[in-house]
């Protein structure tokens, strides 16, 4: 229900003291890395700056406590090299697309501190704490903007109001040898960069129920076909309606190789991005660490007349242990927001470095 991607790869040979240190932290229970992820994005749009670029450090880990409890904690700063962040450059063009997740400019963030308890058996995990619900919420494969796809489209459902990192309890259980079940209960009106714990008495909350099957729970984010739904509160200020819906996911892991999913979203309300949603797609494994991915999703907006397209390609790739570089095209159809262009072309770069 976390960042799989624990293990640091960055060469070893580059700095054999830092890892012997952190190799001696890991053998007490205490492991934790850092990276960098670094964007930039181009497009031909006839509105907005025409480039985006931002960044992302991160400083994360866990302690294995007790045999079968740990906390985990990542903080982040996030930033924008210019005047717009690759987050909302499709909005700056036109697009009703979030063309770089995560990629914003939120400056210092909490986004995970909590503690995992776990049954002996297996049978069910228990968080509770500051938690990102997208980790576990609506999951696949392909689902990281750090790893996969930028395009919220093929990350966590677009038709999801799912809020920001903040207090919440989640819990997963095992529902015989392959079927699952992931509820959580958060904060609608999490802000990360101002941690609050008081967030129960006053109501506005998030609330998720997934059940799922998958070929065997050590590839749960493998294979995995699944229904989700979820409700969200509305604001007490009236900055959010309340909104709820529903959402379907089919992916499997074909030969360890390839990936096809098909996903799709229905939700009633205003605050969500889709009102409905539905991406197809494939994942192709390669060498190494190496990634390719092809989406097409179609959907429509609370409001707005019409439909729009979008495809992202990418492909990434390990220029050696501790590097990776993604290159990326977005092609949005009948731009929503920007009705005097027919489509527009997003070129894309990112790149991570992991210590």
């Amino acid at each position: 229900m976390t960042d799989p991607q624990m293990r640091s790869d960055f060469p070893r040979n580059v700095a054999p003291r830092w890892f012997a240190w952190k190799d001696g932290l890991a053998e007490n229970g205490f492991r934790f890395n850092l990276d960098y992820f670094s964007l930039g994005q181009w497009s031909n749009s006839n509105l907005g700056e025409g480039q985006a670029g931002g960044g992302i450090a991160r400083l994360y880990g866990s302690w294995q406590a007790t045999e079968l409890g740990s906390l985990t904690f990542k903080i982040e700063n996030r930033h924008a090299y210019g005047a717009v962040a690759p987050q909302f450059f499709g909005l700056d063009g036109g697009a009703l697309s979030i063309t770089g997740t995560a990629f914003n400019d939120n400056g210092t963030m909490l986004t995970n501190l909590f503690w995992t308890q776990r049954a002996h058996s297996g049978s069910w995990t228990f968080q509770v704490g500051q938690i990102d619900v997208t980790d576990f919420l609506d999951v696949y494969g392909l689902v990281s903007p750090y790893t996969g796809f930028q395009n919220l489209a093929f990350n966590t459902n677009p038709t999801i109001n799912a809020p920001n990192q903040g207090l919440g309890i989640a819990g997963g259980a095992k529902l015989g040898q392959n079927f699952y079940a992931v509820a959580s209960v958060a904060d609608a009106n999490a802000d990360p960069t101002s941690p609050n714990f008081d967030v129960f008495s006053h109501g506005n909350l998030f609330k998720s129920l997934e059940f799922g099957y998958t070929s065997g729970f050590d590839r749960l984010y493998f294979d995995n076909i699944h229904l989700t739904f979820w409700h969200a509160d509305a604001a007490d200020d009236g900055s959010r309606a309340e909104d709820y819906g529903a959402t379907f996911s089919a992916a499997w892991f074909i030969d360890n190789e390839w990936m096809p999913f098909v996903r799709a979203g229905k939700s009633k309300g205003t605050a969500a991005l889709y009102e409905s949603s539905v991406s197809v797609g494939l994942g192709y494994y390669g060498r190494s660490t190496d990634l390719a991915g092809i989406g097409l999703n179609w959907a429509e907006a609370n409001g707005i007349p019409g439909s729009q397209r979008t495809l992202e390609a990418f492909y990434r790739f390990s220029i050696s242990q501790g590097l990776q570089i993604t290159p990326s095209i977005q092609f949005i159809d009948n731009p929503l927001l920007n009705p005097g262009q027919s489509s527009i072309t997003l070129l894309g770069l990112r790149a991570r470095v992991v210590f």
